[in-house]
């Protein structure tokens, strides 16, 4: 689990092609590797992968095809958005995040207001049903809060702080994103589809 706390920006320095998937090997900038092991899970833009090998500030993780054909920015050199997973002790800054992207989104608009920055997405049909005006959302592994939905469109608000650590900083009209809804809206869902069901009354 991760909290979408941005801890540090990396980049993806080398992409090298594996049978069914890709190996990627990661600078990871200023994120802290003191208490990292082999085995141990890193996000990146909001995927969840397992470190393989490290060297000095250099890591590598292998990626799935079936990853790779969910999600945007792992297939390519460059930058990405890094948090280590959550120790259950950890204060948690922002929601609860899975690492499991749920769709890729396209920003629609992404223009300065005032000393922030707005940032509309336009979110796959799936997934619209799931986006509530000051829910939460993660965008490429940042945790943001929803000021309002119209119809699969979304808009955030960026503080200064968040464009200037994070790699939203570099988003344009026309960029995809990895979006992962709130966790809470995916049980609110299963069980009022259960309920519709009618398995309940007859179990």
């Amino acid at each position: 689990m991760f909290s979408g706390i941005v801890a540090a920006t990396g980049r993806i320095l080398d992409v090298a092609p594996l049978e069914d998937g890709v190996r990627l090997t990661v600078d990871v900038g200023a994120l802290g590797l003191d208490d990292v092991q082999l085995g141990d899970s890193i996000a990146h833009n909001g995927v969840c992968l397992t470190v393989i090998a490290r060297e000095g500030n250099r890591v590598q993780f292998d990626v799935s095809r079936e990853t790779l054909n969910c999600t945007v920015g792992l297939d390519a050199p460059g930058e990405v958005n890094l948090e280590k997973a959550l120790r259950l002790a950890d204060r948690l800054g922002g929601h609860l995040v899975t690492g499991h992207v749920d769709g890729i989104g396209e920003v629609v608009k992404f223009a300065p207001i005032g000393e922030s920055h707005e940032l509309v997405i336009r979110a796959p049909a799936a997934l619209a049903g799931y986006i509530a005006r000051k829910g939460s959302i993660t965008v490429d592994g940042v945790s943001l809060t929803v000021n309002w939905v119209e119809g699969r469109d979304f808009s955030i608000n960026l503080i200064p702080h968040t464009v200037q650590v994070t790699t939203l900083k570099r988003l344009a009209p026309g960029a995809r994103v990895n979006l992962e809804i709130d966790l809470i809206a995916r049980y609110v869902e299963r069980m009022q589809a259960w309920r519709e069901s009618g398995e309940e009354a007859t179990s």
